[in-house]
């Protein structure tokens, strides 16, 4: 199966492997080349057939090993692999690269509650190390005084701003960002489904019918497309057999026709496949776990504060005649965007002892859903609870659950 190579991709790291294995007086070469980008858009596999093509041997080392019970074992793991790796070059007489998968998820830190280890300071002290002294790269309690061979280094993540910032410098790192466009998907898509007989105009429908989803998601639609003779199979031999049929069976592996491939019935897989995407965003069932944890008092970030004029009501919500309450232009537009998702919107009020327990009460007595309604029955609020918090609440209706918590306004004008 011939697999598509982006030329982009192709170009960026034929460049920077070769740069490496050059003697270019005066220019001081990048060693690390940083892969980045969203998840599942092929960075990996790109980089394998790139190996592949150009006859380059690899040294992989995954981010799970860059963890250890034991301090400075994925530092020395680092080292000895790189020296390894030097020794192949010299030894093939061909281009080695080492190349580290998933560097962030190993290396770097996602916020407050990612503990950084000793491991994780001294992985990345090594390999700004190697990338100062690519040709003197020293194991733990030895010393080698004979000159290596130069091996540049490929590392792919997700989000390199997680990383330590002196790591990722330009002098020692060069960074690039792979992100697929219509035509590289193209491809990809082609060659997942060359065996199947997907025409190119059908790729192309089905690239566009999925434009927002990432590479691999054609990758698992195919795969998802045998389930069905599978299911078959497992139901004809029965379930309690099909342990004997599949493994070490004298019959040997069992064979399925070809699937159905056609594009209608890709395209109704494919949307399975997303809706199942949507159930695990939807439920965000940490979010409820987090907020219960930390009690009733969670709050999302508060946009522009609202200043309110305070007056005395009479009755009800709607404030007297000769009321100036004026919510901001920032305010105004974050109701007209939860309105515009189909969202619902209540408003709830706290005073300043109450506010230390999270014991929010609702303003209204039903859900807002127009635009000028929540306005005016915001700016009631406002008059009415001048001297509390008071906060704006985004409510999806079908799941039954918040998606947006705002406070507008804290006593005394405090923001």
């Amino acid at each position: 199966m011939a697999y598509y190579i982006a030329p982009r991709f192709l170009d960026k790291l034929a460049v920077h492997i070769t740069k490496n294995f050059l003697n270019l007086p005066g220019v001081r070469v990048p060693l690390i080349l940083g892969i980045h980008g969203r998840k599942g858009e092929g960075k990996t596999f790109q980089c394998e057939l790139v190996f592949e093509k150009m006859g380059i041997e690899v040294t992989l080392i995954s981010g799970g090993e860059l963890e250890s019970p034991d301090a400075g074992d994925p530092a020395r793991l680092i080292r000895l692999r790189y020296r390894e790796t030097a020794e192949l070059v010299k030894v093939r007489g061909k281009m080695c690269v080492l190349m580290i998968n998933d560097l962030d998820a190993g290396a770097g830190r996602f916020d407050e509650g990612t503990q950084y280890t000793v491991n994780t300071q001294l992985v990345n002290a090594t390999l700004m190390n190697i990338a100062d002294n690519p040709t003197d790269v020293q194991l733990p309690g030895s010393y080698d005084s004979t000159p290596l061979c130069r091996v540049p280094i490929i590392v792919t993540g997700n989000d390199f701003s997680t990383l330590y910032a002196p790591l990722i410098r330009d002098g020692r790192m060069e960074k690039f960002y792979w992100e697929p466009n219509r035509d590289d998907k193209v491809g990809i898509v082609g060659g997942i489904f060359a065996p199947d007989g997907l025409s190119q105009r059908e790729v192309e429908q089905l690239v566009d019918t999925f434009a927002y989803q990432s590479v691999d998601f054609f990758s698992a639609l195919r795969s998802r497309i045998y389930d069905e003779q599978i299911r078959k199979f497992i139901h004809q031999i029965g379930f309690e057999h099909v342990s004997l049929r599949v493994v070490n069976s004298v019959e040997g592996p069992p064979e399925f026709p070809k699937p159905n491939f056609s594009l209608s019935h890709l395209i109704e897989s494919g949307n399975l496949m997303v809706a199942e995407q949507k159930r695990v965003e939807n439920s965000q069932l940490v979010d409820d776990y987090n907020r219960l944890n930390r009690g009733r008092n969670y709050q999302a970030p508060a946009p522009a504060p609202v200043t309110p004029t305070p007056q005395p009501l009479t009755n009800g919500l709607q404030p007297p005649q000769g009321t100036s309450t004026h919510l901001s232009l920032e305010t105004q537009e974050q109701i007209r965007q939860i309105l515009a998702q189909g969202y619902k919107i209540s408003i709830e009020h706290v005073d300043e002892r109450r506010f230390r327990t999270g014991s929010w009460q609702s303003c209204l007595n039903t859900h807002i859903d127009a635009h000028s309604d929540a306005i005016s029955a915001l700016e009631s609020c406002l008059v009415e609870y001048s001297g509390e918090y008071l906060r704006l609440v985004g409510i999806d209706p079908k799941a039954k659950r918040r998606v947006v918590e705002t406070i507008i306004q804290r006593p005394n004008g405090k923001n």
